[in-house]
């Protein structure tokens, strides 16, 4: 299905992102996360979840999707994943992609496409803002995740900043969120 098809994954969102060249949005309190989300995460995660500080997207049903995660965490290791995919659903659903190898054809893209390098460019500063509004940590700076902004590493990290952030700020997650809306799309509930 095109990505102009696509329903609008912000609509569910608790804070908006910023938009390309926009000043971050603030963190969330870790007020923002439930019990019942971190009882939710467990059972998604498999594990209690680490660092969380807000929900960045939720299902249609309330359920978190992706979660904002502190760039340090509680035993001070420095973490430079931001958003984190919970839903496994959509892991499984990213997954597929990633097990048919699509990480090494978009990597090599974004030495062709200047459009796509320019925009993967774009989200990794994104990324970046985002994780200086929650805490700067010298350690990871400079550092996005996914491979950003010169290659394409995990394509889970890149779909869940372009759920929390919205349409348009990440074009690598929003290809894959195109690639797999037969199996999972962020409007239909598949919890």
């Amino acid at each position: 299905m095109p990505a102009a098809d696509l329903p609008d994954p912000t609509a569910h969102r608790d804070t908006p992102g910023p938009s390309a060249g926009a000043p971050a949005a603030p963190a969330p309190a870790a007020a923002d996360v439930t019990p019942r989300d971190v009882e939710v995460l467990t059972e998604q995660l498999g594990r209690p979840p680490r660092g969380v500080v807000g929900v960045a997207a939720r299902c249609v049903c309330g359920r978190p999707l992706v979660v904002r995660t502190a760039p340090r965490l509680d035993d001070g290791t420095p973490f430079p994943t931001t958003y984190y995919l919970t839903s496994p659903q959509a892991v499984a659903a990213v997954s597929t992609v990633e097990a048919g190898g699509y990480m090494k054809e978009l990597t090599a893209r974004l030495a062709e496409d200047e459009e796509l390098a320019a925009g993967h460019r774009r989200a990794h500063e994104a990324y970046l803002a985002d994780r200086e509004a929650i805490a700067h940590v010298p350690e990871i700076a400079g550092i996005s995740a996914g491979g950003m902004p010169h290659r394409v590493k995990c394509l889970h990290v890149l779909v869940a900043h372009a759920l929390a952030a919205g349409p348009g700020v990440n074009p690598v997650g929003d290809e894959v969120l195109a690639m797999i809306a037969d199996r999972w799309r962020p409007d239909r509930c598949s919890c």
